[in-house]
């Protein structure tokens, strides 16, 4: 998980990111929680929103500007999803798009980048799907199943099954991970996997299907199953059997910015009580002076403030291209971990209103909870916190 040394420093000044927060703030203001209730209710994907961050150039703050980016930092992103998700919004519906293409930018060829990305930086292509985790291997990415046999000079054949492969039904590209090589016949664990990118307009129907899953949070996912699919050799990304190490690459920019995600839902949920502790009265007075209330507010707010000290960290080591693994990680771990006890507070605070939908507490409660499992798990990066930062022997 270390940071590759391809990555261009980029820094982005305090005011430019400045700019960019009060900006988001004001876009969001256009989506209240109305919208966000009824794309929870009826489970629909809310494509308003992601257009208009779309046509603001949100979505391709990472892009370089001779692909029709915006070439910003990191930084710049993290703010991005943080305000989205400080104004009630939720940022899952397209973030993946942030850091899928950094994958593409380090190690596609240049065709492949003239091809794909000015056309993900106008919002013409959609690349929000990431084809990884599988039924049987989870977060063992080293022991997935999905293969894709060389057939000829011009084509892989692919077969197998994703799972919580998200926005799949709205994305026109996949980053595909794939095994080409049996795990039995590699020289290391790690190779023998590689990365494609997938044109869905072209596969669905013509040996790729996709089934939605109805869960707990509206985040559009599904799996997806491969029938003998055919995909273009052109389509390869970097160098047959390195593709894990390409995923890699871009973990700790999803690390950071989920992270932001979390900080952003902390920091709702943080006002959305306190506001409501200084309005609400019972016997007489305000709940909020009262100490059984105050205090855990108070301790979710300095929680928050300690986790968002860890992200803006890693983000200003990735920015300066030096490694930041530990740090991606862990602010990813104690963000989340803020958010769900924020989330509790919260609902603790407004009692028997906090389970009506029309305060968004319930709503925001349920997608905070995702982030402590999802990308990767806190207990996996307890592990590679215990293995690679304090030397303790692997676990696993």
């Amino acid at each position: 998980m270390a940071q590759p040394a391809d990555v261009t420093a980029t820094v982005t000044p305090d005011d430019v990111i400045e700019d960019i927060r009060a900006a988001v703030r004001d876009l969001c203001a256009r989506f209240p929680g109305s919208y966000w209730r009824e794309k929870d209710r009826e489970r629909a994907y809310p494509g308003e929103f992601v257009k208009a961050l779309t046509d603001a150039g949100y979505l391709a703050v990472l892009v370089p500007e001779e692909y029709g980016g915006s070439g910003l930092g990191i930084r710049a992103a993290a703010a991005i999803l943080e305000e989205i998700h400080k104004s009630g919004c939720n940022g899952a519906a397209c973030h993946a798009q942030m850091y899928i293409m950094g994958t593409l930018l380090r190690h596609g060829n240049a065709e492949q980048k003239q091809k794909w990305l000015p056309g993900i930086a106008t919002g013409e292509l959609r690349l929000q799907a990431f084809g990884v985790t599988e039924p049987t291997s989870g977060t063992d990415t080293l022991s997935l199943r999905t293969t894709a046999r060389k057939d000829g000079n011009d084509r892989y054949v692919v077969n197998g099954q994703k799972i919580w492969t998200s926005r799949a039904e709205h994305s026109d590209l996949m980053l595909l991970l794939a095994r080409t090589t049996p795990k039995d016949q590699v020289a290391k664990r790690t190779d023998g996997l590689s990365v494609f990118v997938v044109d869905m307009r072209e596969a669905v129907g013509k040996g790729l299907t996709i089934r939605p899953i109805r869960t707990m949070v509206n985040h559009s996912t599904t799996e997806v199953f491969f029938d003998d699919l055919e995909v273009p050799a052109e389509n390869l990304i970097g160098e047959e059997g390195k593709g894990f190490r390409y995923i890699l690459d871009g973990m700790n920019a999803e690390r950071l910015l989920i992270s932001h995600e979390s900080l952003g839902d902390a920091r709702w949920f943080i006002r959305t009580a306190t506001e409501y502790a200084k309005s609400r009265e019972v016997f007489g007075r305000p709940i909020g002076q009262n100490q059984a209330v105050q205090f855990p507010i108070a301790r979710a707010y300095a929680e928050t403030e300690a986790a968002a000290l860890m992200a803006e960290k890693g983000v200003r080591l990735f920015e300066a291209g030096q490694p930041c693994a530990p740090e991606a990680n862990m602010a990813k771990m104690l963000a989340s971990e803020a958010a769900w006890h924020a989330a509790e507070i919260c609902m603790q605070a407004h009692g028997g209103f906090a389970f009506a939908e029309e305060y968004d507490v319930e709503r925001k409660f349920r997608e905070a909870r995702l982030y402590q499992i999802a990308p990767i798990s806190t207990n996996l990066i307890l592990s590679y916190v215990a293995e690679h930062v304090l030397g303790l022997p692997r676990s696993f």
